[in-house]
């Protein structure tokens, strides 16, 4: 391929993400002072980041991780048997039918999943609503607005995400290599412990990290699901821009949860290479 064919590529990639990165880096370099932004080199902001009284900050971060790997724990938890179904006990005349089933989800706006889990969770909602009615609890349980809620929501999303992705890999796999293994004697367990699971990690570990970084980044579920009971990384650096209007805070928490995603990525980087040593 001619070395021109890359300068498409290049140039978006440098006009919407270096650049705006590089803006953003510099900007949280600088200080807010009486409401104007003083373009003079500071660390102020990343240790404002670290000394805040309350330690709001590193409060928020330590929620976004909790919630993102209990996250991504579970929706490969969830996503693994779905995807093991699909590939080899579905018959395959039926899994294209099966996988359009399961990204049907993706084709509803984002927001109206988040508030239609509201509805189910609330006070008021579907779930309390059939509880009450079959006489397993007598007050409504607050579901909604919690870090459960905020859970439950990324899931049900993620789910759908780690599927295709354990799903591309699990049908990569040859399946003389299963065969071969049952016929030296392997029993179904061992099979799938030695052959399937093995083989599958790559496609694990790029869901998972997929949904590491969408999840810690996410403000729109925490924001609904979540309410205001606790603070997350993202709903703190849109406090900074909405209520304080204080951009080069804000860009410091920003570069601080890049720098969470992309010591992530290192930890996926070097367990696919490993995968494939």
């Amino acid at each position: 391929m001619k070395r021109w064919a890359y300068v498409p590529a290049l140039l978006w990639t440098a006009l919407f993400f270096i650049l705006p990165l590089s803006a953003m880096l510099a900007l949280s370099f600088t200080e807010r002072v009486a409401g104007r932004t003083v373009w003079s080199f500071s660390l102020a902001n990343y240790a404002a980041f670290f000394t805040r009284a309350d330690g709001a900050f590193v409060e928020a971060l330590l929620n976004s991780m909790e919630v993102t790997v209990a996250v991504t724990v579970l929706s490969i938890l969830v996503a693994y048997p779905l995807a093991y179904i699909l590939a080899y006990r579905v018959p395959a005349r039926w899994q294209r039918l099966l996988l359009v089933l399961v990204v049907l989800p993706f084709w509803t706006s984002y927001v109206i999943r988040s508030y239609s889990w509201l509805l189910v969770l609330s006070e008021n909602g579907t779930l309390n609503a059939a509880m009450t009615g079959l006489g397993l609890i007598d007050q409504p349980i607050g579901l909604g607005n919690t870090r459960g809620a905020t859970i439950l929501g990324f899931v049900h999303f993620f789910t759908m995400l780690l599927t295709l992705t354990i799903y591309a890999n699990l049908v990569q796999i040859k399946e003389s290599y299963r065969k071969a293994a049952a016929d030296l004697g392997a029993s179904a367990a061992q099979v799938f412990l030695r052959i399937t699971l093995p083989l599958s990690l790559p496609g694990v570990a790029v869901g998972a990290f997929l949904t590491f970084v969408l999840a810690i980044g996410d403000y729109i579920t925490p924001q609904i699901l979540g309410g205001s009971r606790e603070l997350l990384l993202p709903q703190a650096i849109m406090l900074q821009i909405g209520r304080q209007a204080d951009f080069p805070l804000a860009s410091a928490l920003s570069m601080i949860l890049m720098l969470v995603v992309t010591v992530a990525f290192l930890l996926f980087a070097r367990r696919l290479k490993m995968e494939r040593v």
